[in-house]
């Protein structure tokens, strides 16, 4: 069932939003090479606490970790532990808050000091995608809309779409109808309407599509060992131009709770 959300909800998505898009931006500002991964979680809990609101992933079918932070050839999903980033790998960071009950999903991939000239053209395509993705998210549109302008922009560069994981409907839940796929698959095709919020978020490999799932349970590799980047915002479909919801605050200081 897709949940249309009400003037309210909206209020408090937009504040949620806020609070995850902040907080992923001064995690991307703290990653620098010599620190953990599970360092990175540490911060992140603090500065999600800091705005008064909790990790949407802690706990979630028994998650361990307060964000998702994958590195090179992982997708999404990495837990945090003792790894130790390096200058030049990528670091994709996905950020899921829970604020007044609803939630803001947000996700970013970034370099560990730089990184070597095919990471920083996968990053820069998948990001891309992401707005080619969003500037469809419009009312009247399908999602196939979506997922096309997703998978034609990834797949013109040379990089690979992943198939097991795809983006959703966003709210009380963390995981909403409809499933938004990052590929054009006409099992998905609802039509969209004004006051549907949705978590866009290509995965994209620079290799083959394929991935498996390490023995943590969680952690998506690709198959092939090749890097894989990872950007989301969590948006609302209107009748015009969609509205991105997890853009960091301008004030961050008028955000806390």
């Amino acid at each position: 069932m897709i949940i249309l959300k009400s003037g309210r909800d909206l209020d408090t998505m937009r504040a949620a939003g806020s609070i995850a898009g902040t907080v992923l931006s001064e995690i991307a500002a703290f990653i620098r090479p010599g620190i953990s991964t599970l360092e990175v979680d540490e911060y992140a809990a603090q500065r999600i606490s800091f705005y008064g609101s909790r990790s949407a992933f802690l706990g979630y079918r028994k998650y361990p970790c307060h964000t998702c932070i994958s590195v090179n050839d992982q997708v999404v999903h990495g837990v945090a532990g003792d790894r130790m980033l390096v200058f030049g790998d990528i670091v994709s960071v996905d950020v899921g808050v829970v604020y007044n009950g609803f939630i803001g999903d947000t996700a970013t991939t970034v370099s560990v000091g730089g990184c070597g000239v095919l990471g920083q053209r996968l990053m820069d395509v998948t990001e891309k995608s992401l707005y080619a993705g969003i500037a469809q998210a419009v009312s009247g549109n399908r999602i196939t809309d979506i997922s096309r302008a997703i998978q034609s922009f990834v797949e013109s560069n040379g990089f690979s779409v992943v198939r097991e994981f795809v983006g959703h409907g966003v709210g009380r839940s963390v995981h909403e109808d409809p499933q938004i796929p990052n590929y054009v698959d006409s099992r998905c095709n609802q039509k969209l309407r004004s006051g549907m919020t949705l978590a866009i978020e290509p995965m994209v490999n620079a290799g083959q599509a394929g991935v498996k799932i390490l023995k943590d349970g969680w952690t998506a590799v690709t198959q092939d060992g090749s890097l894989s980047a990872h950007f989301e915002h969590t948006v609302l479909v209107t009748g015009g131009e969609p509205e991105i919801l997890t853009w960091p605050a301008k004030e961050p200081s008028a955000l806390k709770g």
